[in-house]
């Protein structure tokens, strides 16, 4: 029973950061870079 309970809670945690990349990539926001061009050296927009 404890491993179901460790199983689901590792596959909510999963799936809330590949829902998470996937708002940041549909709002324009870069995996690599993140937005910060005074950091990455002016290459993301």
């Amino acid at each position: 029973m404890g491993t179901i309970i460790v199983g689901a809670v590792l596959l909510l945690v999963v799936g809330l950061a590949v829902r998470s990349m996937i708002r940041d990539k549909k709002a324009g926001k870069s995996l690599q870079c993140g937005g910060d061009c005074k950091n990455c050296g002016g290459h993301c927009h």
